[in-house]
């Protein structure tokens, strides 16, 4: 089954291989770029992966998509993001630990905007996951912090947010286990309360939660 996820070299990747593409065919800015099973028979991977990194370049304003149109090349020597990050972290692997911190510094800023602004705490999406997460239908772990990253309000924490998702050591594609379901389920009444802090502190022991999860598979 193919991973529906690209990893941090997958996406580098794609990223270099797109790029490739786009000098190799003289593409410009506003120029439409081959569909994406064009890319994939061209790439030899997956449509979903194509598809990813398609959506974090978009994200990041290098891309453009126009419905019923096609995605098209957009003023990318305006953004250098994805150049910069992936540079650092092949030349210091020990830097996606600064990844994660940065990563974090995001979602606990998000965490706080939501619980202290009284509109964005009681959007009924809250509620709808606090009945997802107490049911038995499975929750993939973005699904939830890109909710609350997209709430804030913040545009470019967004876009600051997904590409660092991309390189983090947190396996945000997998399914929130039962034990994780109970923090998030806290956090959100925490934050559905106003109570930033502890909606922080609900936060912080979830991350310990797929931190201690992620060492005991490394030891395996």
């Amino acid at each position: 089954m193919e991973n529906t996820r690209p990893s941090s070299k997958r996406f580098l990747d794609i990223v270099s291989d797109l790029r490739t593409i786009i000098k190799e065919e003289g593409a410009v800015i506003g120029d439409k770029l081959p569909s994406e099973r064009v890319l994939a028979d061209r790439l030899q991977v997956g449509r979903s992966t194509i598809r990813e990194a398609l959506r974090s370049l978009e994200l990041l304003g290098l891309i453009e998509t126009r419905r019923g149109e096609g995605t098209f090349l957009a003023d990318y020597k305006k953004h250098q993001l994805v150049e910069i990050l992936s540079t650092f972290i092949l030349q210091n692997p020990q830097s996606l630990k600064y990844v994660d911190d940065t990563r974090r510094i995001h979602e606990r800023a998000a965490i706080e905007s939501i619980s202290n602004d009284a509109e964005r705490r009681t959007l009924p999406v809250w509620e709808s996951f606090l009945v997802k997460l107490k049911g038995t239908e499975p929750i993939v772990r973005e699904e939830l912090f890109q909710e609350i990253v997209v709430i804030s309000g913040n545009r470019l924490s967004l876009k600051i947010w997904f590409l660092l998702k991309q390189y983090s050591r947190v396996p945000f594609h997998e399914v929130m286990a039962e034990e994780e379901r109970d923090v998030a389920s806290n956090l959100l009444n925490e934050m559905m309360n106003g109570n930033s802090q502890l909606a922080v502190m609900r936060y912080t022991e979830w991350l310990n939660i797929v931190n201690g999860e992620r060492r005991g598979e490394q030891e395996c």
